[in-house]
C-alpha cells in the first residue's frame, strides 16, 4: 500500500485517499472517511442525532465532511499504512471491535453486581488489545470458574477478558467515573502490582493464576492468547 494510492479500502468500511494521510512516519492519526461522494454516505443510526455525531465537517477544505471512524492508524517511513488501535472506550482484538460498557454490564451481573473495569492491554507479538477487566473482590469470593463459563455463554469470544487482575478499589474520575487509564497503562505486568492476576488458558477453558512463569511464557510467545 503505498503513498500514491487512492480510495483503498482500509479494515472495515473505512476508504481513504492520499490527502487524507499526510501525517509524519511513526505517529498515530485518526482514520476519517470522506463522505463526498453519495455512494459512500454514512447512515449509522436510526437516531439522526447521532449519527450527527459521527460527522465532523471542513476537515480537509471548506465544506467537506467524513465519518470519524474510531480508528487510529500508523504510516511507516515506506508508506504503508496499518492499523494501531480504536479511540474512545472500545478496543480492537481479534479483528472485532470490543465494547468495554458491554463487557462491564454482562461481567458486573454475573458477579453480583460488583465492580468491575474493563479496558484493552497490549501482548507482545499481537495486533490490537487483549481484554483484561479488574474486579473489584476485596474478600476475594468471586467464582471465577463460574464466570469463565457465563461469559462463554454471554460475550462472542473475542469479547471475553484475557487476563483478571482482583483488586481491593477502582479509583474515581473528578466526574466519578471509574479510573482506567492507570489500570490499563500497568497492564498485566505482575512485577508493577500486588494484585492477584489470572490469565485465561485456551485448553483448560479457564482462568489460571498467572504467576512469573507463565507471564515470561506470554510475554515469549510460547503461551497464545
Amino acid at each position: 500500500m503505498a503513498d500514491n494510492f487512492s480510495n483503498y479500502v482500509i479494515k472495515k468500511f473505512v476508504v481513504i485517499s492520499e490527502k487524507n494521510v499526510d501525517f509524519d512516519p511513526g505517529t498515530d492519526s485518526p482514520l476519517p472517511h470522506t463522505t463526498g461522494d453519495p455512494a459512500q454516505r454514512f447512515d449509522g443510526y436510526l437516531n439522526p442525532l447521532e449519527t450527527k455525531k459521527k460527522i465532523a465537517h471542513d476537515v480537509f477544505k471548506k465544506g467537506d465532511s467524513a465519518f470519524l471512524s474510531g480508528d487510529l492508524v500508523v504510516k511507516d517511513e515506506y508508506g504503508y499504512i496499518y492499523f494501531h488501535d480504536r479511540t474512545g472506550d472500545t478496543f480492537r482484538w481479534r479483528g472485532e471491535n470490543v465494547s468495554t460498557a458491554e463487557v462491564e454490564s454482562v461481567m458486573s451481573k454475573v458477579l453480583g453486581l460488583r465492580d468491575v473495569v474493563v479496558y484493552g492491554v497490549v501482548v507482545p507479538g499481537t495486533e490490537g488489545r487483549a481484554g483484561m477487566a479488574a474486579i473489584v473482590d476485596p474478600d476475594y469470593t468471586a467464582d471465577l470458574v463460574g464466570l469463565a463459563g457465563s461469559l462463554k455463554k454471554l460475550l462472542p469470544s473475542y469479547a471475553c477478558p484475557m487476563f483478571l487482575r482482583i483488586v481491593h478499589r477502582v479509583d474515581l474520575t473528578g466526574t466519578f467515573k471509574l479510573q482506567k487509564s492507570k489500570l490499563r497503562n500497568e497492564g498485566f505486568d505482575i512485577g508493577v502490582m500486588e494484585d492477584q492476576l489470572f490469565y485465561f488458558d485456551s485448553k483448560e477453558k479457564m482462568y489460571l493464576a498467572l504467576d512469573e512463569n507463565k507471564y515470561e511464557q506470554i510475554i515469549r510467545g510460547e503461551i497464545r492468547m
